[in-house]
């Protein structure tokens, strides 16, 4: 059972303590690797907050996003603006802001967008991204979210991970996906034999029709942490051999540099 600090414990008992806010924090700490997908009951067990006030809470997080309910499990999961919490300190911490000047020449070089992503559930979640400046450019923003088992940039994370570390993402692959996945196994099988071979992941219209590009992770603390760079743009543009021969190379030239001057900080 996860282990609580009591609102009535003397180390948080005060005038200007805030009971409500305290047991909300707390409900939304229970959710992560082990525990994606969290019912009422579940959350009340974990907490040892009564339940009725479990249920106003859940209802008070849902509402404002950092909750979504799966109706189908009748439990809940991390919503988006849990991120939000995230965005200041991701960018605070050093790699995107050392990353970002060699994104953004590549973006200009390339006439592409480069972006550094970060996983949540299925998805990865833009937390940088630099767009080129030709008519052709992919126009996604900080807070966009791709496909974990159908962009580059998932598909680098997940050829970062052991195939065991792997299985909680397929998991949740298979939960949110409306691909069968029949159709996802044979992409990740080509991603990860592209990746051994190339040191980088690629994709040609698999989560969008139009868009195509190359994937590759950043390994950072002997594993712990793995986030993930991709180079994208119009598919009409960007065959397999351009990825090959130009965007990818250039791609792990970027992340390379980066993390020479990550661990060089650290």
């Amino acid at each position: 059972m996860r282990k609580t600090i009591s609102p009535d414990s003397p180390e948080t008992k005060g005038h200007n303590y805030v009971t409500a806010l305290a047991r909300g924090l707390e409900l939304l700490r229970c959710f992560g690797d082990a525990a994606e997908y969290l019912g009422n009951a579940e959350l009340a067990k974990r907490t040892e907050i009564p339940r009725p006030t479990v249920s106003r809470l859940t209802s008070t997080l849902t509402h404002l996003g950092y909750l979504l309910y799966m109706p189908h499990l009748e439990k809940y999961r991390l919503g988006p603006r849990v991120l939000d919490l995230g965005y200041r300190y991701l960018a605070s911490e050093g790699v995107g802001n050392i990353a970002r000047p060699f994104m953004q020449e590549l973006a200009d070089a390339t006439d592409c967008m480069v972006a550094l992503g970060v996983p949540e559930g299925a998805h990865l979640t833009y937390t940088h991204a630099c767009q080129g400046k030709g008519p052709l450019i992919l126009r996604l923003q900080v807070g966009s979210r791709v496909p974990m088992g159908l962009s580059s940039m998932g598909l680098a994370f997940l050829a970062a991970h052991e195939p065991q570390a792997r299985e909680p993402y397929y998991e949740r692959i298979r939960a949110e996906s409306t691909m069968p996945w029949s159709e996802i196994e044979p992409l990740l099988e080509r991603a990860y034999a592209d990746y051994e071979r190339y040191g980088f992941c690629m994709t040609d219209r698999t989560w969008s029709r139009d868009i195509s590009g190359v994937g590759v992770p950043l390994v950072l603390e002997n594993g712990q942490r793995v986030v993930s760079f991709n180079c994208g743009g119009a598919a009409q543009r960007l065959t397999r051999e351009v990825m090959v021969e130009n965007l990818g190379p250039r791609l792990k030239q970027v992340v390379e540099q980066v993390k020479q001057l990550v661990v060089g900080g650290d």
